[in-house]
């Protein structure tokens, strides 16, 4: 009987369960390390990015402004009745509607600015030319001399100004001009009878500009100070309003 029962016990211990499932589980940790393995350091070959779950930011889109063309309006000149010039008469103006239009790009609107104000400086080199050749024959206007009085701007050429060395682009083009240049240029565009009547209207606003307030002194008329008669506050009365307010404050 005791033989039977160890006979049984060896096969028992020779296949015990306990060692087949113990196997099983290092068979099974074995696969689960292997993957968990496989997913911490997944494979080279197949890497794969993430798309960011943040919100982008949207591009500002910056406004500019273009320009490809310019467009000129051109005006015949008339008689101003605008401005008041220094001296004289014969103010220049233009048209109320103009008579020809015209477009340019930018590049050909630069090169026409550039040939108008060579021009304008060419003009004007010459005006200054012949003005110098009378001063000296004249010897700065102290002796009579015929030729003097002869000479134009015809007979000032381009080789007498020295043109190439002027810079076109620091050059004022905005010059006053004189009454006779004015009233030339009121003829050629066309005015045939010039207004004589706006030579005195503007001598008087240049008188008035002269004269500035009454001529009280020490204390104001009103029956005979000419600010009272329009309606204005004389001088003399703010500047004793002046005085009594600094005395007031002395006394302070």
């Amino acid at each position: 009987m005791s033989g039977i029962l160890k006979r049984k016990f060896e096969e028992v211990d020779g296949s015990s369960p306990c060692s087949s499932v113990r196997e099983s589980d290092d068979d099974i940790s074995s696969s689960e390390s292997a993957d968990s393995g496989d997913s911490v350091n997944p494979s080279t070959s197949n890497h794969f990015t993430p798309s960011s779950i943040l919100k982008r930011e949207k591009r500002k889109r910056t406004k500019n402004v273009h320009f490809n063309c310019v467009t000129v309006y051109y005006f015949t000149r008339r008689q101003g009745f605008t401005s008041v010039p220094s001296q004289g008469g014969s103010t220049l103006g233009m048209s109320t509607r103009h008579n020809s239009v015209r477009q340019y790009t930018l590049g050909e609107f630069a090169m026409e600015q550039e040939r108008l104000h060579r021009e304008m400086l060419r003009e004007h080199l010459r005006e200054e030319k012949l003005n110098s050749l009378k001063l000296k024959m004249t010897k700065n206007g102290t002796v009579e001399s015929e030729e003097a009085n002869t000479l134009t701007l015809d007979d000032i050429s381009d080789d007498d100004i020295d043109l190439d060395n002027t810079e076109v682009d620091e050059y004022f083009f905005l010059q006053p001009l004189p009454t006779k240049k004015r009233r030339a240029l009121l003829r050629a565009s066309g005015v045939k009878k010039i207004d004589v009547e706006e030579k005195h209207e503007l001598r008087a606003i240049r008188l008035s500009r002269e004269d500035c307030g009454c001529d009280c002194r020490v204390f104001c008329d009103p029956e005979t100070c000419t600010c009272s008669l329009a309606g204005i506050k004389c001088q003399m009365i703010l500047h004793t309003k002046v005085i009594e307010i600094s005395t007031v404050k002395q006394h302070i």
